[in-house]
């Protein structure tokens, strides 16, 4: 059997420049790379992993389908799984599927043809078709950030925060700075942190002996423009809120851009605490308060459930939930 060293040797190039060649860990030059693919397919060398992968039926690879772009807390999800994935062993393929139903199926479609070893799902709003075809194929899959509130996709691991208290915690503060009416600007319907999110919200007045009021809930259904949108329909309510939450840092840009052109800057006027921080928030203008997702903790822990999963296909379900780590900064009128 042909070896590494045999390929470079007919190449006329090192072994590095082969290895380099065969992972894309650096740039070769074309005529150098087409030296080297000639030299594999006239030896028929097959690299030890892919041998490997051979014997076992495994790829060593994950795939990972989530909106990862449009929304800046999942770079630090996204991350961490990386990190985890390597770490372990494995490589990672990323889809982005922007939220929308037919990418994601198609998206997960995709990976699966590739015979990924496992998969890393953040659901969109419907995911059907999606689990669909992950359970016909036997796909080993973790859900990340969000679970499939239709109940299709129980029976599978889930790593993601803990919702409610969270939200509870932050609008319980704006009620205790005194504010009877919070607006909420929630995120994409549909979605499980989204619903779980406004249940925290209902749960805080609830417990604050505050009426619920439907016209403070206001979709800005994860998107800075329709957030923005969102912030004028409630200021423009005849009664309107003295405080906002924002169900998301993505919307967060849009409800601060309305402010602004309202020339309001929280807590003056309206207070406002956010869910998500920004690496950057303690610069704003005003430091924005808010519930801070563990996406280091969410990432690593959803690679240990696909590890586990795919030793032990037949365990019970289980479950990763992170508490968030509350920051008051003075959006919300702390000093």
């Amino acid at each position: 059997m042909s070896t590494i060293k045999d390929v470079a040797r007919l190449a006329g190039v090192s072994v590095a420049t082969v290895s380099h060649v065969l992972n894309g860990t650096r740039f070769v030059s074309d005529p150098t790379r087409e030296r080297v693919e000639h030299a594999v397919a006239a030896l028929g060398y097959v690299s030890n992993a892919a041998a490997a992968s051979l014997r076992s039926g495994r790829t060593q690879t994950f795939g990972l389908v989530m909106s990862a772009v449009m929304n800046p807390y999942f770079n630090e999800v996204v991350t961490a799984i990386e990190k985890s994935t390597v770490a372990s062993g494995y490589s990672l393929l990323l889809a982005d599927h922007r939220d929308e139903a037919e990418l994601e199926y198609r998206s997960v479609l995709n990976l699966g043809t590739h015979k990924v070893d496992g998969l890393l799902l953040q659901p969109s709003a419907d995911p059907s078709r999606a689990v669909e075809f992950l359970r016909e194929k036997s796909v080993p899959t973790v859900f990340v950030d969000r679970f499939d509130t239709s109940g299709g996709a129980e029976g599978y691991d889930f790593a993601g925060t803990e919702n409610h208290d969270a939200t509870v915690e932050v609008v319980t503060h704006l009620i205790e700075h005194g504010h009877r009416r919070v607006g909420m600007v929630a995120g994409q319907a549909g979605s499980s942190t989204t619903e779980e999110r406004i249940a925290g919200y209902r749960s805080a007045l609830d417990a604050a002996g505050l009426p619920v009021d439907p016209a403070l809930i206001e979709p800005g259904h994860s998107d800075e423009k329709l957030a923005e949108r969102a912030t004028h329909v409630l200021l423009d309510l005849d009664d309107p809120p003295t405080a906002l939450f924002s169900g998301n840092n993505r919307m967060t840009i849009g409800i601060m851009q309305a402010l602004r052109t309202r020339g309001i800057v929280p807590p003056e006027g309206v207070a406002l605490a956010v869910f998500d921080d920004f690496p950057w928030a303690d610069l704003f203008i005003p430091r924005l308060t808010c519930a801070a997702q563990r996406g280091d903790d969410i990432g690593a822990a959803s690679v240990d459930l696909l590890l586990r999963r795919i030793a032990e296909p037949d365990r019970p379900a289980e479950t990763a939930r992170f508490a968030t780590d509350f920051r008051r900064r003075n959006s919300c009128g702390c000093h």
